[in-house]
């Protein structure tokens, strides 16, 4: 027995240590040994939010699962300079920015069709190469003292931030992928020059600058900052922690466009994988009824199959009637965008 464990434990640093061809040639010695194998993912997602569902996955299916994590841009970059030769199994990202990218550059293989069945065909790239995993709107979080009465001291869209009423009380992550997802989104409706003309009237208005969603959230709480960018779920985490004492909120922006965009964090198998069948595999337990729940209750997200709901944020079909209306494909350019922002001088 003892000589088994020392044996198997080997295998696993052999397998450590092989890399290429020699590590497809390990999967297969760990599969043989009674083992399921590895996963490589390259997550946009933050490790907070996701690694509680990836270790889940990891216990019930026995998938070894290394997962390097960065902002989705950035990974969407070395996956572009690694290449078929890249050792990640899949990408999780963020946004349908990364992926678009990804996907442009035929990073990506086609999935199944039994997976894409599982969600809308709104949620799933128009050739199969990722589909959505779960969903999360752009909102405005404000300060409840400060904003004693969203409807009236609110504007309708995010243009009305522009006012220099609001010089000194905003707070943005320019450097961040759903704000960038949000700008390709107006460089799709609005077009360039309106787009350009945003950024600046923000500018123009001083808005303190964060490096992602939270610290945006804790802001508008303190008060350090009346309103801020961010998509909705971040404040109910505060809220499940905080209870309802904790003074921000959302607001929707009733009159729709590019700051009420519904995006979806998604997933697609790259070309050059390894494991190919075990990265479907996640996608699959991703979209289970257990793994859609996990995002509805644990991180407040929408989930993407009709069969689970979320009994805390508004629900889907209401904030429908306010997104806009666009095409997944359209929050391809990403680079389009950060070249704008560099541009501006918004970020470096």
């Amino acid at each position: 027995m003892k000589k088994s464990i020392v044996f198997l434990l080997l295998v696993v640093l052999l397998t450590a240590c092989q890399s290429g061809a020699d590590k497809s040639e390990s999967v297969n010695q760990t599969r043989e040994n009674g083992g399921n194998g590895r996963l490589v993912i390259y997550s946009g997602r933050s490790e907070s939010l996701v690694q509680p569902i990836i270790d889940q996955f990891s216990e019930e299916t026995g998938i070894d699962v290394e997962v390097r994590y960065g902002k989705t841009a950035e990974l969407a970059g070395v996956l572009l300079e690694e290449g078929e030769k890249s050792p990640a199994d899949l990408f999780y990202a963020q946004d349908p920015g990364g992926l678009g990218a990804i996907q442009a550059a035929g990073l990506l293989i086609p999935l199944p069709q039994k997976i894409l069945d599982k969600v809308p065909a709104r949620f799933a790239a128009e050739d199969g190469s990722w589909v959505g995993v779960s969903g999360r709107a752009r909102t405005v979080v404000y300060n409840t003292n400060a904003i004693t009465d969203p409807e009236t001291q609110l504007p309708d869209d995010l243009w009305g931030f522009t006012e220099p009423e609001w010089n000194g009380r905003i707070g943005w992550a320019p450097a961040n992928g759903s704000f960038q997802a949000m700008v390709t989104a107006m460089r799709a409706v609005w077009g360039e020059e309106k787009t350009r003309d945003w950024l600046q009237g923000i500018q123009a208005n001083n808005p303190k600058v964060y490096p992602k969603n939270t610290p945006i959230v804790e802001a508008a709480a303190n008060g350090e900052i009346d309103v801020g960018f961010v998509n909705h779920y971040y404040l109910y985490r505060f809220l499940s922690e905080q209870g309802d004492s904790f003074p921000a909120r959302n607001y929707f922006l009733p009159g729709g466009g590019p700051g009420s965009l519904i995006m979806v964090s998604g997933a697609g198998v790259l070309k050059g994988a390894d494991n190919p069948e075990n990265a479907q595999q996640f996608i699959e337990f991703l979209l289970s009824p257990e793994g859609q729940q996990y995002f509805a209750d644990e991180t407040f997200e929408y989930p993407v199959i009709e069969s689970v709901s979320s009994s805390i944020t508004p629900s889907l079909a209401d904030l429908d009637k306010l997104a806009v209306n666009i095409s997944l494909a359209d929050l391809a350019d990403l680079a389009g965008t950060q070249d704008m922002l560099i541009e501006l001088g918004i970020i470096e």
